[in-house]
């Protein structure tokens, strides 16, 4: 471990500059990636086709240094073939654990809603529980795990709508877009004279050692209670909102507080502000209400209705009261607690 890297902020800039050494434009998705890593969470990314959802996933993986295993997720996939099963071995006349992909520390669920809803339930134990049980015995997962999903949108044919209960499990949903005119270009650019360029061209940059110190200070870094006030102002608004048939879970606010702290750290804070809370918000949330039968009769999306609560919410405003003698106040409304590491 290397105490420079076990900065969350360090960190993030070492990731992301070795995973733009090969795809350029992503500096949110990896923002996204970094904060669900600091915080045990995990990830599901939506694009089309062809806007490079897997390789961004395997980058991270390479650039972390964590071991990955990729499954490729189709109709016939079965719940053993993820978790794995017992064997019987004709040698010894007796069964063996023969333990599936999702024993590592980063899981790449290629095209998760291509597998039938059984199939997608066995990531729910091990998402939430960090441990697997297979016929009885509960087998725990490594202590840094991540599962990173890529789904194509669900209109798209051969596609199943993730169950309620594994959308939720889900800390952040990241949207990849299609590159910008300069971006595509720079794009082209770069894979001209290195067409094979990919993973394998990147080193890993930081050590599980130093993720597990980095989230450490992600837990050190301060929630004012207006802060706090404020999540939970924009949770109760999609629980009353007429365009959702259900709004966010308690679940929802906790991660939703958690992801605020990350996001605070990697931008070199330790302490949380409202921007940070309306970053988030649609990552957060979106993918977690319903839409009422009205809104989807008006073609209304969750993430126009989580962007209009955000906008209809009120931030703090002023500077909140500091909580003890040690804080200061912040000019961007927060509070700062001195941590002597200034």
């Amino acid at each position: 471990m290397t105490k420079e890297l076990a900065n969350p902020k360090a960190l993030y800039s070492a990731v992301s500059d070795e995973v733009d050494s090969v795809l350029i434009g992503n500096e949110q998705i990896i923002e996204g990636l970094t904060v669900a890593l600091l915080t045990r969470g995990h990830v599901l990314l939506e694009g089309v086709p062809g806007v490079a959802k897997t390789t961004i996933a395997n980058l991270f993986a390479s650039a972390t240094g964590l071991d990955v295993s990729r499954i490729q997720m189709t109709p016939d996939l079965l719940p053993a073939d993820v978790t794995g099963t017992s064997v019987y071995r004709e040698q010894t006349g007796e069964f063996s654990l023969q333990r599936g992909p999702i024993f590592t520390n980063l899981v790449v669920a290629d095209e998760i809603n291509r597998a039938t809803p059984k199939t997608q339930s066995a990531f729910l134990e091990a998402m939430q529980e960090g441990s697997v049980t297979i016929e009885g015995e509960t087998l725990s997962l490594p202590s840094v795990f991540m599962v990173i999903a890529t789904q194509n949108p669900i209109e798209m044919e051969g596609t199943h709508g993730l169950p309620e209960a594994q959308r939720d499990r889900f800390q952040l949903k990241l949207t990849v877009d299609l590159p910008d005119e300069e971006s595509e270009i720079a794009l082209m650019n770069r894979f001209d004279g290195t067409p094979e360029l990919g993973p394998n061209d990147i080193s890993a940059v930081v050590s599980e050692e130093d993720i597990t110190a980095a989230r450490e200070t992600v837990t050190e870094v301060y929630v004012d209670e207006s802060i706090k006030s404020y999540i939970r102002e924009i949770i109760a608004a999609t629980r009353e909102s007429p365009a959702l048939e259900y709004g966010a879970s308690p679940r929802a606010t906790l991660l939703f507080m958690q992801t605020a702290k990350a996001r605070a750290a990697i931008h070199g804070r330790d302490y949380v502000i409202s921007d940070d809370v309306k970053a988030l918000a649609e990552s957060v949330l979106a993918h977690r209400v319903a839409l009422s039968t009205d809104a989807e009769l008006s073609d209304q999306s969750a993430r126009e209705i989580i962007e209009e609560i955000v906008e209809t919410v009120a931030a703090p405003g002023g500077d909140p009261e500091p909580q003890s003698p040690e804080a200061t106040v912040s000019s961007d409304g927060g509070t700062r607690v001195s941590s002597g590491r200034e």
